[in-house]
């Protein structure tokens, strides 16, 4: 069961047991990937490692042992080999930086003016800046910590903002918490149990970035070209650049295997994908489909990133070229993911959908916990929160067709929460569309 809980304040989810109930069931009995040999016991450490582009280890404790290379058949049919998502990668079980007791959510939530959390940033700031500062001139130290004691306007309207929703995701992460303790699904004493050592790798290396940039590279697609659909088909290999110019799509009933730039990929059944950048979207829109849902994860301009130069980022005036209009359904519902900053938050709502002819409706925040129920990060923590926002909007099209489409369907509550354990690997969010948790909307 992907949703947990349903309160009033929002939901409980499961992201793990959703990407396992996606169906990732491979049809043939070829070529297991990594060469991995699947058999009813656990899958080795090693195993886990050869085939880290997926993520998954083979499951096959419902089924016969299997050897590679060969062709398996059980009762006159081709077993499946069926995989399932790491659990390592969602095993959070203590905070990335440890709350003070006080702060800790099961303690309830303090009554804390916008003064008292300006007053514990800077403290944070202060201590965060004396650690960084051995080894610094006296000089040096001093205007380090004198700048870390101020804040710029970007942080005051950070501040205010949290301090008019911190109450509200306290209260209500705890409720949902707690009904995750009585249910089993999260562990108080998971935190103190957890001494094992971690089978996380540290560098995962998923390409799926170069994989966009070497996308660029290929001819553009014309409006007029109607050809540009890749159908995965069984036992059969698409050269890179047919599946990098090109929708590919899988309407089988079980996962399809590819492989890009030596790496392997499972596509999930009955679904279709465009590995590209907002540059080459024809394609897509040559794909004739209108849309129901679009969720949108903007690579927003941040310095942290641009330091880092883990990925490129787009500005205000490229995330608006993004043709949502052109893809949207009457009655569309748009998510859109947006980081804490308010710069963010305000082109959203003033700017980019009143572009795209879509009306704000809601403002949502996943609420990140450990398997154990606490914030992942301290909740007044000056940069870094255990919550991100998304911004909910409809496209106004036709008057009628709208009407007929909304007969049945509940208006967006406001500030609702979602509360998950997250995946390890970098900026992976929730799949929410597929969880249904906008199904009544």
């Amino acid at each position: 069961m992907s949703i947990v809980h349903r309160l009033a304040v929002g939901w409980l989810v499961d992201h793990l047991s959703f990407i396992n109930q996606c169906g990732y069931e491979i049809c043939d009995s070829f070529a297991q990937p990594g060469g991995v040999t699947p058999n009813t016991s656990a899958t080795s450490t090693e195993d886990c490692h050869s085939i880290s582009a997926f993520a998954t280890t083979p499951s096959s404790s419902n089924g016969p042992s299997y050897c590679p290379g060969n062709a398996i058949e059980t009762e006159g049919k081709r077993a499946k080999m069926r995989y399932v998502f790491r659990e390592e990668f969602f095993d959070v079980s203590k905070p990335h930086i440890a709350a003070a007791p006080e702060e800790q959510l099961c303690q309830g939530c303090p009554e804390v003016s916008l003064t008292e959390i300006k007053a514990s940033s800077s403290r944070e700031e202060y201590q965060e800046g004396a650690k960084s500062d051995t080894g610094d001139s006296l000089a040096t130290a001093r205007k380090k910590r004198k700048r870390k004691c101020v804040f710029n306007q970007g942080e005051l309207d950070a501040l205010e903002y949290h301090s008019k929703v911190r109450k509200l995701i306290w209260e209500g992460t705890l409720d949902l918490v707690q009904e995750g303790l009585k249910s089993g699904f999260l562990h108080c004493m998971t935190a103190k149990l957890s001494c094992r050592k971690s089978n996380v790798p540290q560098h995962v290396v998923c390409g799926l970035a170069e994989l966009c940039e070497m996308a660029k590279q290929f001819p553009a697609v014309n409006e007029s070209d109607h050809q540009a659909v890749c159908v995965l088909e069984e036992e059969t290999s698409s050269a890179e650049q047919d599946l990098l110019s090109c929708i590919v799509e899988n309407s089988s009933n079980c996962a399809k295997r590819i492989v890009l730039m030596g790496q392997k990929y499972l596509v999930p059944p009955r679904s279709s994908f465009l590995l590209s950048d907002i540059s080459c979207l024809q394609p897509l829109l040559n794909y004739k489909k209108k849309y129901d849902v679009i969720v949108i994860d903007p690579p927003w301009e941040n310095k942290s990133v641009k330091r880092s130069n883990r990925y490129s980022s787009l500005s205000s005036w490229q995330i608006k070229q993004i043709p949502v209009p052109a893809l949207a359904a009457s009655n569309c519902l748009v998510v859109t993911w947006v980081t804490n900053r308010q710069k963010h938050l305000r082109f959203v709502k003033d700017e980019l959908y009143p572009h795209w002819s879509v009306k704000t409706l809601a403002e949502w925040h996943w609420v990140k916990i450990t398997t154990a129920g606490e914030f992942v990060l301290p909740l007044d923590s000056l940069h870094k929160k255990p919550y991100e926002v998304l911004i909910l909007g409809r496209v106004q099209g036709n008057v009628k067709e709208a009407l007929r489409k909304s007969e049945g369907v509940l208006p967006i509550p406001e500030h609702q929460l979602i509360v998950s354990i997250p995946c390890s690997l970098h900026s992976h969010k929730p799949p929410l569309a597929g969880m249904k948790v906008f199904g009544d909307y």
